[in-house]
């Protein structure tokens, strides 16, 4: 009898190992195998995802200004907790895998009158209880829990990888904030020097015109660049205000002025950076190591997993619910021998009919798992147009920021031969003005070329996954659900 009683049992756990999940396939990628270049280059000694962002961003004030960043930004705080947020809801669906046992214990007591009494006395009765039992505990037979658990697994882990995207993507908008308040300074001083050179060219013009040498139309087409100058200096004193706003946006914090750039890092910088040295030709496998296709990928796999739960939603549930314990009307005869009781009560429930919605939920949870596919190749398509045009524009700055310097130079002697010119009443001072304002356009131009120089650096590292490592060789490894304190 005790083996027919717990053959339901030993049926029901072999049983359980049976999983309607379908098996995961990841989707192939939709872009060609290489970025760009030549496709026989040999690969990068080490690749960009293993690079520390202290590797790439050596500024010594830069790096400060990054790790006030990753302290106190509210924006990868929130990405942290919600790892935490994660992994709790983890673990709750785990849970669900075992019964939960609780303990009770309870005492009754009533009172009968004579008048309601079989005996025609009044009748007091009282029973004490205490048991240890677990209710509703579901045996997984189709794997229903156990797609859940798999699940909030995979949410957890995509969580995982949405605090590192997060990270990547401040270190690389602190960087390039940084890098865009150094450039408005530069700008900045450029038009302080530019306009005190016209200042002290306006006088002189001034002076003459009084001596009835110059002509009030050379006076007036002096105090116009002048006037330009002032206005350029007020507009780039706002904007370098508005810069360091923005960065201590990003870093959460107030950012010490010593910690500030003076102006942009020489040329020199932009040619040691290590990823100057990565060749063309990358192939695009490089593209699953980035943390935002990471993640859509294990959103995938969640919306994979639910198709399991929705599946086994068709076929029968068993839960059981049981207790064992000892009752007896004493309170003192509570564990005494006799006084053992017991419950058993499993049961089925079979879905006959309801409407369609088991048809209809299933049918959700496939969609999603198609959308979810949708959304991971496009996830990489981004991805790869990304990296394909910051490579595009890498490989054209080198040479357009030579042309632009010589840019400078043609037209500061332009400037220079024209103001010679003007002075011994060759040409008039409209193409002294004419060469000013091209040098001076030009030099703006130059300032702006080098900007993106050393910004193509972040983003191309941006892009291909760099940034999480603090450096080379020394990997952060998020905590599983089942290794976190």
């Amino acid at each position: 009898m005790k083996f027919l009683r717990f053959t339901p049992l030993a049926l029901a756990a072999l049983m359980a190992g049976c999983s309607l999940m379908p098996a995961y396939q990841q989707p192939a990628a939709p872009v060609p195998g290489k970025f760009a270049g030549d496709a026989g280059a040999d690969p990068a000694s080490t690749p960009v995802a293993e690079l520390g962002w202290r590797d790439v961003f050596t500024d010594p004030l830069l790096q400060r200004v990054i790790e006030m960043s990753l302290a106190n930004n509210r924006d990868l705080r929130v990405a942290v907790l919600n790892i935490e947020k994660a992994r709790a809801q983890y673990r709750v669906q785990d849970a669900a895998l075992f019964p939960t046992v609780n303990a009770s214990a309870g005492g009754s007591g009533s009172r009968t009158p004579a008048d309601l009494s079989s005996t025609g006395e009044a009748i007091t009765a009282r029973q004490y209880s205490a048991s240890l039992g677990f209710s509703s505990y579901e045996i997984d037979l189709f794997g229903r829990v156990r797609s859940l658990s798999a699940q909030a697994l995979q949410q957890f882990l995509s969580t995982s990888e949405a605090r590192r995207s997060t990270q990547i993507s401040l270190v690389a908008e602190v960087a390039t904030s940084y890098l865009t308040l150094a450039a408005d300074r530069d700008r900045l001083k450029l038009a302080r020097d530019t306009l005190q050179s016209q200042s002290d060219s306006y006088r002189l013009n001034q002076r003459s015109f009084e001596l009835g040498a110059a002509s009030a139309l050379t006076l007036r087409q002096a105090q116009t660049s002048v006037d330009a100058a002032r206005v350029d200096v007020e507009r780039y004193t706002a904007q370098v205000a508005q810069d360091r706003n923005a960065l201590m946006l990003l870093v959460g914090a107030e950012v010490p002025d010593e910690l500030l750039p003076q102006a942009l890092p020489d040329t020199a910088t932009a040619a040691a950076s290590p990823l100057t040295t990565i060749p063309p030709g990358l192939p695009s496998e490089l593209l699953q190591r980035r943390p935002d296709i990471l993640q859509a990928e294990r959103d995938l796999k969640a919306a994979n997993a639910y198709i399991g739960a929705a599946r086994a939603a068709f076929y029968p549930r068993i839960s059981l619910t049981a207790s064992a314990g000892t009752s007896s009307s004493e309170l003192s005869g509570l564990f005494k021998g006799g006084s053992g009781s017991w419950s058993f009560a499993p049961q089925v429930t079979l879905p006959i009919f309801d409407g369609g919605a088991n048809r209809a939920n299933l049918k959700i949870a496939t969609v999603s798992r198609d959308i979810s596919v949708a959304q991971y190749e496009k996830a990489i398509q981004t991805a790869f147009r990304e990296v394909s045009d910051a490579l595009a524009q890498r490989g054209t700055l080198g040479r357009q920021l030579d042309a632009q310097q010589s840019l400078v130079n043609a037209t500061a002697d332009s400037y220079r031969l024209s103001q010679a010119r003007f002075q011994r009443g060759v040409d008039s001072y409209l193409s002294v003005l004419d060469s000013q304002r091209s040098l001076y356009t030009a030099q703006q131009n130059l300032i702006g070329t080098r900007l993106s120089r050393l910004t193509n650096l972040v983003t191309f590292y941006k892009t291909l996954g760099g940034g999480w490592n603090e450096a080379t060789g020394t990997p952060v490894a998020a905590k599983s659900p089942d290794t976190a304190s």
